[in-house]
């Protein structure tokens, strides 16, 4: 390939200016038509929008040769790629985040309505020119993007539980990339549906709020496992939570106010969404937003890969040495009974939602996991407890594989923080811990 590199213009594929591509007709009448995507793939190739069986679209199937112009964003330089059309993709990774991509033009350019992604047209970049002009000044080189990748590296390697790397991710990213709201989501891979297990910069944190795989951003990177990023306001894909009307189908009885909100913000503009990763393995979403236009590079989308890459493994290493330092645990004897008034604790048995009196606490496998505790405590006044034998009892339902039992320990943990006062989860150890009641409790299981 003659010219630039690829990545060297790489703000030019950014769909901020449309680009103008040239085609030739097999009888040599030449067309020029406005594209919407010119989408980096690697060094060698790009993706174009493929929205219209138009005369670009005629052309090119006949004749694969063609000309692209594309305009750098700030500096408002011109360069001209010569291009060779190889294949279509209508599914996967590339498709799916071409299509988040391009609701964002879309709506950012008012016509959300007319575009629609058909397939991704790739094409191999056989020259790059850049054309004589007068270019504006380029911006400053973003400076330290390796090294926030190495702070967060040192800041992971330091942590021995999964709040703890949770918490220094999220916080790897305020400190050094400005970032100022983001959440961290995992997979439960029986119902496939992704929780919020951290986040940061909302007004509440969300914790417990679910996204299905492919809804929105954060759903569409889970389901093809690649990230997504979106640098415009969009329409296309929103976060309509299904969280209570999900229980109420799995059990009419339920009382209404059983959602937790999401807690991504109302209108962005800038959104990045990375797949959690580890040995091939689903793990969950790091995902990053901004009310503003403009706000994630594809740099930025760099680092988060590979920030969500050791965060995948470090998830992963933690969990296969939860159980190592444990020690056997003998029951103690009963609790004293607290004081004051009882809190009434409700069981769904359909789906395992908990009530403490009426307010919605948890459900699914977290929320088995909570009967389960307050149910020893009740009955045998036990108040130590450990991962090891939580991972053997059959009453949980716990996955053969990726059980992610740390992750629905946390969401439990944060939940009683924000909703219960009488009712605590501490770590004691590695891979044990404490349920602490500061308040008598009365049991009730509702039957499916």
């Amino acid at each position: 390939m003659s010219g630039p590199a690829l990545g060297a213009i790489r703000p030019c594929l950014e769909g901020a200016i449309p680009a103008m591509m040239a085609t030739c007709a097999a009888d040599g009448t030449p067309n020029v038509a406005y594209i919407s995507q010119v989408y980096y793939v690697d060094e060698r190739h790009v993706a174009l929008s493929f929205q219209f069986f138009n005369k670009t679209r005629q052309n090119i199937l006949a004749n694969p040769y063609a000309s692209v112009l594309v305009l750098h964003p700030v500096t408002a330089e011109f360069f001209r790629l010569g291009i060779r059309y190889l294949r279509t993709e209508t599914e996967g990774p590339l498709f799916e985040g071409m299509k988040a991509q391009l609701a964002g033009i879309a709506s950012h350019s008012g016509m959300a309505s007319v575009f629609r992604l058909r397939g991704s047209d790739v094409y191999e970049v056989e020259a790059i020119e850049a054309l004589e002009g007068e270019p504006l000044p380029a911006p400053p080189a973003r400076c330290g993007m390796l090294g926030v990748v190495r702070r967060c590296s040192e800041r992971l390697s330091n942590c021995t539980a999964l709040d703890e790397l949770l918490n220094a991710a999220l916080a790897t990213l305020t400190d050094f990339m400005a970032v100022r709201h983001a959440m961290v989501l995992m997979l439960d891979p029986v119902t496939q549906r992704l929780y919020t297990v951290a986040s940061c910069g909302y007004a509440t944190s969300g914790v417990g709020s679910e996204i299905d795989m492919g809804d929105g951003v954060i759903g569409v990177a889970a389901r093809e496992r690649t990230p997504v990023r979106i640098m415009h306001v969009t329409s296309a894909y929103l976060y309509s939570r299904a969280v209570r009307s999900s229980l109420r189908a799995d059990s009419p009885g339920l009382p209404l106010d059983v959602d937790i909100p999401y807690p991504g913000l109302s209108e962005p503009h800038s959104q990045l969404a990375v797949p959690i990763m580890s040995a091939g393995r689903l793990l969950g979403v790091l995902f990053v937003e901004s009310p503003d236009d403009l706000q994630f590079s594809f740099e930025d989308e760099d680092v988060l890969v590979a920030v969500a890459g050791h965060l995948g493994a470090a998830i992963d290493l933690l969990q296969a040495t939860s159980d190592v330092a444990e020690v056997a645990l003998a029951v103690g004897p009963s609790a004293v009974s607290a004081p004051g008034i009882p809190l009434q604790l409700r069981r769904y048995n359909a789906n395992d939602s908990v009530f403490i009196n009426d307010t919605y606490l948890v459900k699914g496998v977290a929320g088995a996991i909570f009967w389960k505790l307050l149910t020893d405590y009740a009955q045998h006044g036990r108040t130590e407890f450990s991962n090891r034998e939580l991972r053997l009892d059959p009453s949980i339902h716990l996955p053969d594989v990726t059980d992610n039992l740390e992750a629905r320990l946390l969401l439990l943990q944060r939940r009683l923080v924000e909703h219960s006062l009488h009712i605590r989860i501490e770590k004691t150890g590695r891979g044990r811990f404490r349920l602490s009641v500061n308040r008598p409790v009365q049991l009730a299981e509702i039957p499916a």
